[in-house]
């Protein structure tokens, strides 16, 4: 009778939740699977599940993207567990304070990072729905995080792509138009930026909303929902080798537990999937790999499709695979990951308080010092991340110093920074600062090196010892605030940063004229290097608010600029010199589409518009052609391949274009455009193997082939800094090296090069490929009649976050004439 009661009851409870709460089918009018939802009718759904599971579902708009879709976050868990949500969040938190004593398990769900990626925010709907009905006692000692739609920019691109040219009913014919996205693919957010390759770096709206929540909560496992190649089976963890050495090996077990829970379902259906291939735990940026390093279980989901899937589509066995069959594997596998948390709820919260006790690695503190515009710049990443950091006090200290790679004694003042690991966030401190990353193989799915003092430019010495600091929580430039002189002659102020070049930038867009100088200076005593900017107030009298704007802007960004009098310099060239020039209000576009990649194409437009903020007009590939390039002082072309695309026509053109006075800047691939044409410098660099045969086993040619390839390696380049392209930089540059293409030096305009048997400082670079870019090019400058061809065969602007390499870029634009 006990039992009948109980059953009564839940039959009852059942009821009761199905008139309140809708299935997504029933709710979207169609069965869910078999249309694509636009992100605005995934938006309703969930308000839908919040209004009418109010006591289950807190609902929250974390922010917006640049194309004003809003974010948002679901919490899901037991009406207790809701009603007390707060109390949950901060109990969980005590535990990396070695407090507390926390017992809800906490699961973060994500979708749909990759717009095309698309059949992860189906999977979020109805997985949303079991959880509250079916699934429902998984949520008593479990709180479920969901971002339904990490990307809802790239969705929505992909899925109104996919409904303009799909046919009626959908063809599985792989060959239809329906299966072939265009350049502008629904994989990127607005700026075509890898939102899976963003979790570190910040660059992006979507990540730097995002990370506040997650930092509030640092929850025990998260879970990024992909898919990828059509023949592919389902992949979900544990992850492959290489893992990173700080991760434990609770997190590695708990990664075969979660995958003998999915391999049960997955078993049960016989569906196909594989696991320890492929998708590796080292680069730090990945949905699975930063949670790891703050503590978590982080795992990615993959399944087979992507955007090349549509609703169906035939595979390359013949069968069929629709979005319903991808659907499905979503929605289990993320059923599984929530059963699994609510199982071992106890050893999550006590592995995680475990994670966060005091690690003993080898390098205790990382001292910076360097331009105080880099450490600020690398303050506000810190910040973001929540670590913490402090000023030295003066003194000296000890250890591996980054720019010799060797044993070495630094002084330290109040502006050198100090981070150490003994911190919340020391695992995570020891990722992103350690000079060299360890490989336990060199196969691996992304870059190997990314050291913040390589990528911000910045003098750093690894400590074995902890080093005193005081504590602060910002590091800001002294903020400005003055009025300028109406009579002083002219403004100085140095050339080192980014915030010299937002700086310029705005004076240009204000119609304010600018010089720079071409050789060092002294004036009042203090020395100017190349690349300075002068302000003449002669050179803008026609400006009536000169004065007013100037003061304006220079306070906007902190900028402190210094009074002149006098042209008459103490040392080096007065300001009436030919040494000094006018620095042009240029303008520039750069080319879209194919033959552009378009990850690199979103670099530059991100690095104009939200980096330097200045204007650039967007040329298409499609009209190209057609284009009257003299209206542009610079051309960008963006990493792709050019091969079909420039013709001996378009060749012609852009070389009268650069005889005009034009200037272009070829990025990595779109160089071969230019090698080997008549009256170029650029030529590739001629490089023999050893000709000895050796057989291998077919099995091992894969790894042999790693002799010949550089995955994203750090390298030690020498720098002419008294070339217009290098001002603001001294002799050393280092480089992140994304490929093994190699080009000799120029006759004339080699800027920044390798020097012979180059080794990398961080990362890994096969031992062929290493012999073939010894004495090549990295940066370079062609003089063609009056213009200029800049050929850079390293990527300056990379992700968006190696901050070292920006000032190149803008050398590029403004400062070589």
């Amino acid at each position: 009778m006990k039992n009948l009661f109980i059953v009564l009851i839940l039959l009852i409870s059942t009821f009761g939740i199905s008139q309140t709460i809708s299935s997504p089918s029933e709710f979207l009018g169609y069965e869910l699977g078999s249309e694509f939802t636009r992100h605005h009718e995934v938006v309703d759904y969930f308000n839908h599940i919040s209004k009418n599971a109010s006591d289950r579902v807190k609902l929250i708009e974390y922010g917006k993207t640049n194309e004003r879709r809003p974010l948002l976050l679901a919490y899901i868990s037991s009406a207790e567990n809701i009603d007390n949500i707060e109390d949950i969040r901060s109990e969980h938190l005590k535990a990396t304070q070695g407090q507390g004593n926390p017992n809800k398990a906490i699961v973060w769900l994500s979708y749909n990072v990759h717009g095309n990626e698309s059949t992860s925010t189906e999977a979020a709907m109805q997985t949303i729905y079991e959880l509250l009905t079916t699934n429902a006692s998984y949520l008593e000692n479990t709180v479920v995080i969901m971002d339904p739609c990490i990307n809802p920019d790239g969705r929505d691109r992909y899925v109104n792509w996919y409904y303009q040219y799909k046919n009626t009913p959908f063809n599985i014919d792989p060959n239809s138009k329906e299966h072939h996205e265009g350049w502008l693919n629904g994989r990127p957010n607005h700026y075509m930026f890898d939102l899976n390759r963003d979790w570190a770096w910040l660059t992006q709206i979507e990540s730097q909303q995002r990370i506040k929540l997650y930092n509030q909560w640092l929850p025990h496992i998260h879970v990024d929902f992909h898919e990828q190649g059509v023949d592919n089976p389902y992949f979900f963890a544990p992850a492959a080798e290489p893992f990173h050495e700080v991760v434990t090996d609770f997190q590695r077990a708990f990664q075969e537990t979660v995958g003998n829970n999915h391999a049960k379902y997955f078993d049960a259906q016989g569906w196909f999937y594989f696991t320890k291939e492929v998708f590796d735990l080292l680069y730090p940026s990945y949905g699975d790999t930063y949670p790891t390093y703050n503590g978590g279980i982080g795992m990615t989901y993959e399944q087979g499709g992507s955007g090349r899937a549509g609703l169906g589509i035939t595979t390359g066995i013949g069968d069929v695979l629709t979005l319903k069959d991808r659907m499905i594997h979503h929605i289990t596998t993320g059923l599984s990951t929530v059963e699994v948390a609510a199982n071992h709820s106890k050893v999550l919260n006590d592995e995680f308080k475990k994670f966060y006790q005091h690690k003993n690695f080898k390098y205790k503190s990382y001292v910076l010092s360097g331009d105080e515009d880099k450490i600020s710049a690398l303050a506000h990443l810190l910040n973001q991340h929540e670590i913490t950091y402090g000023r030295a006090k003066p003194g000296s200290v000890k250890g591996y110093d980054y720019r010799s790679g060797k044993t070495s004694t630094r002084k330290t003042t109040a502006n050198s920074m100090v981070i150490s690991t003994d911190q919340t966030k020391g695992t995570l401190v020891k990722v992103l600062m350690e000079p060299n990353t360890k490989l336990s193989d060199s196969l691996t799915y992304d870059i190997t090196a990314w050291s913040l003092p390589y990528a911000y430019g910045l003098e750093a010495i690894a400590s074995e010892k902890k080093v005193l600091a005081d504590a602060v929580e910002n590091w800001n430039i002294p903020t400005s605030n003055y009025t300028l002189p109406e009579n002083a002659l002219a403004f100085l102020t140095d050339w080192s940063s980014m915030r010299d070049a937002r700086f310029l930038s705005d004076l240009l867009k204000n119609k304010i004229r600018v010089r720079h100088a071409r050789e060092p200076f002294t004036m009042n005593g203090k020395e100017y290097h190349r690349g300075s900017l002068i302000i003449y107030r002669a050179d803008n009298k026609s400006n009536p608010n000169f004065i007013k704007s100037l003061t304006e802007i220079a306070n906007n960004h902190n900028i402190n600029l210094a009074a002149s009098n006098t042209s008459w310099v103490e040392k080096g060239k007065d300001f009436g010199s030919s040494s000094v020039s006018m620095i042009p209000h240029s303008k520039i576009a750069v080319l879209s589409g194919a033959p552009t990649n378009t990850l690199q194409f979103g670099e530059v437009w991100h690095f104009f518009e939200q980096q330097l903020k200045y204007p650039i007009a967007i040329l298409d590939a499609d009209y190209f052609k057609g284009v009257n390039l003299s209206a542009y002082d610079v051309l960008i072309l963006p990493n792709g391949n050019y091969g079909s695309f420039i013709d001996q026509e378009l060749l012609d053109n852009l070389k009268e274009y650069v005889q005009n006075g034009g200037k272009i800047i070829a990025m990595e691939g779109a160089i071969n455009a230019f090698k080997g044409e008549d009256g170029f410098q650029i030529k590739a660099r001629d490089f023999k193997t050893d000709s000895t045969a050796t057989l291998l086993p077919y099995a091992e040619t894969e790894r042999e082939g790693i002799k010949n390839i550089i995955t994203g390696a750090i390298f030690k380049t020498k720098v002419d800094h008294t070339h217009p392209l290098a001002y603001g930089y001294d002799d050393t540059y280092f480089s992140l090296k994304l490929g093994q293409d190699a080009y000799e030096y120029l006759d004339r305009g080699t800027v920044v090069y390798l020097e012979n048997d180059p080794k990398p400082v961080s990362g890994f670079a096969g031992s062929e490929a290493k012999k073939k870019i010894g004495n090549t090019l990295v940066f370079g400058v062609e003089e063609y009649g009056r213009g200029q061809i800049i050929y850079m065969v390293d990527n300056p602007v990379f992700r968006g976050f190696w901050e070292n390499g920006k000032l190149f870029f803008v050398n590029a634009l403004f400062m070589v004439q």
